[in-house]
């Protein structure tokens, strides 16, 4: 059988994927994680014909996801260069050199091979969450931010930044300590790690989230429960030893499948 599609898987091979996305009828990108199944579990404000911005967007999903859905207008934001990130201390000299390694030195690449492939208007700029400015990009209906507060050293510094441009709501998903929300429902803690190679900083309980949002000036109207993002078909294989699967086992338990904890919130500025 004649693949319809050549080009287009040759594009897909050219980067490393974070978001597992649908580009055409068979074409799926092999993304670390693959929002797809949960998409329709979160929280979702109506964004349509609203203007929307996507918070590190990375390869797009939440960003094509709301002008699926109808908003008016889709900006996106990420950094366009991999040193910009929150690296700790230790990685400062070789983080960058080492994800370039990993993800190809082009960054923002598996966004523009999405946009292309689904015919997207969203527009991406290259703006650090901590330089959002309603001076530069405006204000917006609806702002989405996924994944990204656990790379940041100041979430708060971020979350303030994201308040002076959201003029409605907020839908914040992050990740999220199990143990810690299990063990504290209501009591906010956050696990400190600023080592990980991974660039990890703040991992806190579902209080804790809430509490970053409100020390940031926003007030959670909604929340969701917690749930896992599912691995992708690009991550990497989890551990198997005793502690791994343990953990593997408490996930599937508590949140239908082994992925990784989130949970998602809505926001809005508080007056």
């Amino acid at each position: 059988m004649i693949d319809p599609h050549p080009d287009l898987r040759t594009e897909i091979s050219r980067t490393l994927w974070y978001h597992t996305i649908e580009l055409a009828p068979g074409v799926v990108t092999p993304g670390w994680f693959d929002l797809r199944p949960v998409v329709d579990q979160l929280p979702w404000p109506d964004v349509r014909g609203k203007r929307c911005l996507d918070v590190g967007t990375y390869d797009g999903f939440l960003a094509f996801e709301m002008e699926r859905r109808g908003a008016a207008e889709v900006v996106a934001i990420d950094l366009d260069d991999h040193r910009e990130w929150d690296w700790p201390a230790r990685l400062r000299a070789t983080g960058a050199e080492s994800l370039a390694e990993l993800a190809g030195p082009e960054k923002g690449l598996g966004f523009q091979i999405a946009a292309a492939a689904l015919g997207s208007k969203v527009r991406r700029e290259g703006v650090s969450v901590y330089r959002l400015a309603e001076a530069d990009l405006g204000r917006f209906d609806v702002v989405v931010c996924g994944s990204l507060m656990i790379h940041l050293r100041d979430p708060v510094a971020a979350l303030e930044a994201i308040r002076s441009v959201c003029a409605g709501e907020l839908m914040s998903s992050e990740q999220i300590d199990l143990r810690l929300t299990i063990l504290h429902p209501k009591l906010p803690y956050a696990r400190l790690d600023g080592t990980s190679q991974l660039c990890q900083w703040w991992t806190p309980n579902t209080a804790g989230h809430v509490r970053m949002l409100e020390a940031a000036g926003f007030d959670v109207v909604q929340r969701g429960k917690p749930y896992a993002d599912p691995f992708g078909p690009g991550h990497p294989v989890p551990g198997r030893d005793v502690r791994s699967k343990l953990v593997s086992a408490v996930r599937r338990s508590r949140l239908g499948n082994d992925g990784v904890p989130h949970v998602a919130v809505v926001a809005r500025p508080a007056l």
